[in-house]
């Protein structure tokens, strides 16, 4: 494959990664800029109080963000194979390793993906 083409698909790759990412940033970082806004302007009591509404909104941002830092590790690593792979001139083992870089964290990414929808399922379901 020509060094150009590598380019064009690493490039590519990147820019549906990037826009996937700057698309789900939004819900998780307004969680993240004043978890407590919920508690003080919803009306309900502090997780400090035992309320199973406080307690389900704690769970949910410590799983949300834990979650979000995965998702992160994994885009990061998609894109880090990504220029491994532009870079590996030819040489079949750098493409190889390359190749597994972007699967695993593809496969990385799918599984935090899934496992953000189990977990805010489950914790609707419980605490409804």
């Amino acid at each position: 494959m020509k060094t150009l083409d590598k380019l064009k698909v690493s490039v590519g790759a990147f820019a549906t990664v990037a826009g996937g990412a700057l698309m789900a940033m939004p819900a998780s970082a307004a969680s993240m800029v004043n978890p407590t806004s919920r508690w003080v302007n919803s009306g309900t009591q502090s997780s400090v109080t035992g309320s199973s509404s406080g307690l389900m909104d704690t769970l949910n941002i410590i799983l949300n963000v834990a979650l979000g830092l995965i998702g992160f590790v994994a885009v990061v690593m998609i894109i880090v194979g990504g220029l491994q792979y532009t870079t590996s001139s030819g040489d079949t083992g750098k493409v190889t390793k390359a190749k597994n870089t972007i699967m695993y964290g593809v496969i990385g990414l799918v599984v935090a993906l899934l496992a953000f929808a189990i977990v805010n399922f489950v914790l609707s379901n419980i605490f409804s």
